[in-house]
């Protein structure tokens, strides 16, 4: 049974009149009439009654009606449906996020893309950097926000922001009082940071610096997330080397300090946007937009 008949056939029993519903229907009345005796040989039962004024629907044709527009129209919104996901206009979208991304305009860049393409699910995960990696090489994440120096074999990316390291000491410390310090003023400090299997970038890149600045970190804490890092340092316990943005948090007890950095030693903390451009995910596309647009904004 082809849609194309139960469009005829509606037409007809919506005008009672072949040549009405001919014209409203753009064909010529012949075709028309072959495409109802068709449908009619398919049904096996006369769904119209003519006459010299018109038609009237028999008993099976009655039964047809709701069943004929209720396919017409289940056929509609397949078509919509499928069109809005190849627009990207619905589906869902699993999104990786390590923790400081919720202080650089993650929140406020993810509220705006939902208001946008209400019909599309963006799932969260909070995963290291390195566990993202994973995830989208296994294609259990569409995206992901990692702190990394740049993206592996297999992977796009897109810078999304980069900010200084600065120094995060107790607020009772007398480091504390200081406008910014010299790298070399945490040495013989206990220094907190996340942990290697974390972020080994970071860790080595950090640790790196400390040494090029002539001291080596001991005792060294190893955290799983940079908040826990300051949280550790605002309890006293230790000094730390953290994103900027983790002023934001607003954690009493710990208070930061920019670094005096002359000649580059400390990496700047970069956050990109990693995933897999093979993907055939139209939703994607309409993410990563929106997503350029914060950064180019940054």
């Amino acid at each position: 049974m082809e849609l194309r008949h139960l469009r005829y056939f509606l037409a007809v029993a919506d005008e009672r009149h072949f040549g009405r519903a001919a014209q409203r229907l753009g064909l010529s009345q012949p075709p028309l009439t072959v495409a109802i005796q068709q449908l009619e040989a398919e049904v096996g039962a006369a769904l119209f009654l003519r006459n010299s004024r018109g038609v009237q629907l028999t008993a099976a044709g009655q039964a047809l009606v709701p069943a004929a527009q209720a396919a017409i129209d289940q056929a509609a919104q397949a078509l919509t449906a499928a069109r809005d996901a190849a627009s990207g206009q619905v589906g869902r979208l699993s999104v990786g996020f390590a923790g400081t991304m919720l202080y650089r305009g993650l929140p406020q860049m993810l509220r705006r893309f939902q208001a946008e393409h209400p019909r599309l699910q963006l799932r969260l995960r909070e995963l290291s950097s390195s566990e993202q990696l994973v995830e989208l090489q296994h294609a259990r994440l569409d995206a992901g926000f990692a702190h990394v120096a740049h993206a592996p074999e297999g992977l796009a990316q897109l810078l999304v922001s980069s900010q200084p390291f600065v120094a995060c000491v107790p607020a009772a410390h007398a480091l504390a009082r200081r406008r910014a310090l010299p790298l070399t003023a945490l040495a013989g400090e206990p220094l907190a940071l996340v942990s290697r299997s974390v972020s080994p970038d970071y860790h080595a890149r950090i640790v790196g610096a400390c040494q090029a600045a002539g001291f080596t970190p001991q005792p060294l804490h190893e955290l799983q997330h940079w908040l826990s890092v300051v949280s550790l340092v605002a309890q006293g316990l230790a000094v730390a080397l953290v994103p900027a943005a983790l002023q934001q948090a607003a954690l009493s007890g710990a208070a930061f300090v920019p670094v005096k950095d002359p000649h580059g030693a400390l990496p700047r903390y970069e956050t990109r946007c990693l995933w897999n451009p093979e993907r055939d995910l139209p939703a994607l596309g309409l993410f990563l937009a929106q997503v350029r647009e914060v950064a180019q904004a940054g």
